[in-house]
């Protein structure tokens, strides 16, 4: 489709009325995708983009903001270009970035195995597992880079599982019926980050990249309508500092934690996001949250997170419940009869490997119906005897061998011998800032990547894209859009620490830091924080329904008034203070969470992870409503950021797809 189809379906859009009190309706927002058929939208952008001379490079500043895997791979293909790179991460090295953590593989449709993969199936199956809320021409650039990443983070170092010819070796991810994801067993996050960390150490010896460590970014500078600059503070030192760029990236991941438990590190954190939120840039798609159905389950209240189970385990492993209700007999004494394998009952093409949304969905039917199992009944069985038996013990270990010593650390359970437990948790944010298809957000030169965007997986993300994205956002997407965007502001300076607007956000950073230093009340932040979790885990979780939704919105706005009358930060400002760290970040948490829930009730219809109880199939599936809700919500906030009222404004980007027409879902055959 053309962007002059998009036009006219821009044109004929309205969008439809909010049952949200304080919602109103804004913009209709264009993603500037070029005028073409949207196979060739990429390669057309490219050939039409500005450039920057190599003798010009160096007199670009460019500030990149997070060290992850499109982080770290921006900074480093930015600085081998030539431009004058600034990278910051609040850890102590870039390889520490939560990547580090991703397990299962990165996809690629490189067609090399002779299963009838295509770079068009790719799409449609991302466009398809998104339920049709994303950009299809962004689907389209995903796959088309998506053939140089696996060559690429090969090159640079990733030692990618191989068969015994030599060849790559690749696996199937859910929602797909071919073998197109590239592994180094159960670590291909690790391996992957630590690539590009290491390409980026490369660049700081170089001397064309620049890298602060421990350093939060607290606020963005905003002059002339553009991003020109963040403000940060020195988690050692506390010393807040201005630094101004032509342009900055963010990549700092995404906003799970906001449930408390989820299978993110605990320092991941939405502020850099929300805080350019608060500056003007668009939110997008914020309800959109993805509930991996392989964590392990909580086995106690004061339990601090969830662990991931990689998503390749359900390559071979079995997902099953107890026939009957209550049945507290070990996994291992249930016989074969009185087992249901429900994901294979129910989804007979796809089995085991639907997509993560539908996965998630028919664990949680059954614990809520009783069949749970495991101490608290929390859990489902994920169940390797067949496939031991099939290919033998030494097989499975080659393939899964560190993700089951972690299963068996973590639960002092051998899952050779027993079954394992699952259950769906909170683990991915298909929401993100809203930008256009060169990746910038509403504010013009500031720039995201990986999973603070939101453009490839609509309502739910497909298992190993995520890597994927944050790969070609980093190495083969930015590299080509910031240039673009710069080239116009040749011999422009940056600011000078002096400018009123720098300032002005030096100032506003520092007076948020006082107002939360000087509440004194009774209770730390992660007091709030776990109560914020139990609000969205019941308002806002799996399954949701409109009277849920609004009760957690009070609860949320009734929380967010307790944490600024009643915090209390121990310690001082000026030296290493984690509980401060924590508390300006659940204050984010709490605004952003509003939004979460406005968002969620605001949409009337459900798609992908998004589910609302009055819109379902008969058999209990997401029923979207392509006739009025067919765009992404890109929303816009203001007022108080204290605890006080807030009102808001819903922006819209239509959507439509040509290539991959707009159907129902069928994963059943």
């Amino acid at each position: 489709m053309t962007t002059t189809d998009s036009a006219s379906a821009a044109q004929d859009f309205v969008a439809p009325a909010s049952i949200v009190p304080g919602v109103t309706i804004g913009d209709v927002l264009d993603g500037h995708v070029p005028d073409c058929p949207t196979p060739v939208a990429w390669d057309e952008a490219m050939a039409h983009f500005n450039l920057v001379s190599p003798l010009n490079r160096r007199k670009f500043k460019i500030i990149v903001v997070g060290t992850g895997l499109a982080g770290s791979g921006a900074a480093a293909a930015l600085g081998e270009l030539g431009y004058d790179v600034q990278a910051f991460t609040y850890h102590d090295a870039p390889r520490r970035a939560h990547s580090i953590a991703a397990q299962g593989g990165v996809n690629s449709p490189r067609g090399r195995k002779v299963d009838n993969d295509s770079l068009y199936r790719f799409v449609k199956d991302t466009v398809k597992g998104g339920d049709y809320r994303c950009r299809e021409a962004d689907a389209y650039r995903l796959g088309q880079e998506g053939v140089r990443v696996i060559d690429h983070m090969d090159a640079i170092g990733a030692p990618f599982a191989r068969e015994y010819g030599g060849t790559l070796a690749t696996r199937s991810f859910g929602g797909v019926q071919v073998s197109r994801t590239y592994y180094t067993r159960g670590q291909t996050g690790q391996q992957l980050q630590l690539a590009g960390a290491q390409a980026l150490q490369r660049q700081i010896h170089c001397g064309t990249v620049k890298l602060t460590t421990r350093a939060e970014v607290l606020d963005f500078i905003v002059k002339d309508n553009r991003c020109q600059g963040v403000v940060v503070r020195n988690l050692v030192t506390g010393e807040i500092t201005a630094h101004t760029a032509h342009a900055v990236i963010l990549a700092t991941g995404g906003y799970g934690n906001v449930y408390f438990d989820s299978t993110l590190a605990k320092n991941s954190n939405a502020s850099a996001s929300w805080r350019a939120h608060q500056r003007g840039a668009y939110f997008a798609s914020p309800s959109f949250v993805q509930f991996h159905p392989t964590g392990l389950p909580k086995n106690s209240y004061w339990q601090s997170k969830t662990i991931l189970m990689s998503e390749s385990l359900r390559n071979d492993g079995r997902i099953w419940v107890p026939k009957k209700e209550g049945d507290d007999r070990p996994g291992n004494e249930i016989p074969e009869e009185e087992r249901d394998y429900f994901l294979e009952r129910k989804y007979p093409a796809f089995g085991n490997l639907v997509p993560r949304d539908v996965a998630s969905r028919a664990l949680s039917r059954e614990i809520n119906a009783g069949r749970g199992v495991g101490p608290l009944h929390n859990a489902v069985y994920l169940d390797f005897r067949d496939a031991i038996q099939r290919f033998g013990k030494d097989t499975i270990a080659e393939r899964y061998g560190n993700l089951f010593h972690m299963y068996k650390d973590a639960t002092n359970e051998d899952p050779y011998e027993v079954p394992m437990r699952i259950a769906p948790t909170v683990h991915f944010t298909m929401g993100g800032l809203w930008s256009d298809y060169n990746m910038m957000t509403s504010i013009p030169g500031l720039f995201v990547g990986g999973e603070c965007g939101w453009g490839y997986h609509g309502a739910n993300r497909l298992g190993a894209n995520s890597l994927l994205s944050a790969c070609v956002d980093g190495w083969f997407t930015l590299p080509y859009t910031v240039p673009n965007y710069l080239a116009k502001l040749l011999n422009t300076p940056t600011l000078e620490q002096s400018d009123p607007a720098v300032q002005e956000a030096l100032t506003r950073t520092q007076d948020r830091i006082d107002a939360l230093m000087s509440i004194n009340g009774n209770h730390g932040p992660e007091y709030f924080h776990r109560k914020l979790g139990e609000i969205m885990y019941k308002g806002v979780g799996v399954f949701r329904t409109v009277p849920d939704l609004m009760n957690a919105l009070d609860s949320i706005r009734a929380l967010r008034k307790e944490f600024w009358s009643d915090l209390n930060i121990t310690g001082q400002e000026g030296d290493l203070n984690q509980v401060l760290e924590r508390a300006g970040r659940v204050a984010d948490y709490l605004e952003l969470a509003e939004l979460m829930a406005i968002d969620a009730a605001d949409r009337d219809e459900s798609c992908g992870a998004h589910v609302r109880d009055d819109h379902q199939t008969p058999e209990g599936e997401a029923d979207r409503v392509d006739d009025k809700w067919c765009f992404v919500s890109a929303w816009e906030s203001t007022g108080s950021e204290k605890g006080g009222e807030r009102s808001f404004i819903r922006h819209a980007e239509p959507l439509t797809f040509d290539k991959v027409p707009l159907m129902t879902r069928n994963y059943k055959e």
